[in-house]
C-alpha cells in the first residue's frame, strides 16, 4: 500500500473530495484506511452500562485506498510516493513531483 499510518492524504473522489486529514488506521486485505474528519456517518448508540451516555455520535468510517493520494510535505502537492535505497540498503519513500524524501 502506497498509505501508512499518519500519512497527511487528500480525498481524489467522493462526497469529500478535496478534503485533506491525516489517517488515522490502514486495512491492508480489506483495502481501505480511517481519515481524521473525513467520510463521517452518524451512529444511533444506545447507553449500555448505568452512567454511559447515548445518543448520536459522529464516527469516522473506513474509506478506499484508492481515492486517497499522499501529500508531500515539502512542495504541498498529491502524489503516489516512490521507493528508492539509499547507500546503505535502506529502503524509504520520495516525492514523484519534487524528490524530497518522505518520512
Amino acid at each position: 500500500m502506497h498509505i501508512k499510518t499518519n500519512d497527511t492524504v487528500v480525498v481524489l473522489s467522493g462526497r469529500d473530495k478535496g478534503k485533506q486529514g491525516k489517517v488515522m488506521s490502514v486495512d491492508p486485505k480489506g483495502g481501505k484506511a480511517i481519515v481524521e474528519k473525513v467520510n463521517v456517518a452518524k451512529r444511533h448508540k444506545k447507553p449500555r452500562k448505568e452512567g454511559e451516555p447515548g445518543g448520536i455520535i459522529s464516527q469516522e468510517t473506513p474509506i478506499y485506498v484508492s481515492k486517497l493520494m499522499r501529500l508531500c510535505p515539502k512542495c504541498g502537492k498529491p502524489t503516489k510516493p516512490a521507493h528508492s535505497f539509499s547507500d546503505d540498503g535502506a529502503k524509504f519513500r520520495v516525492c514523484k513531483k519534487c524528490g524530497a524524501k518522505i518520512q
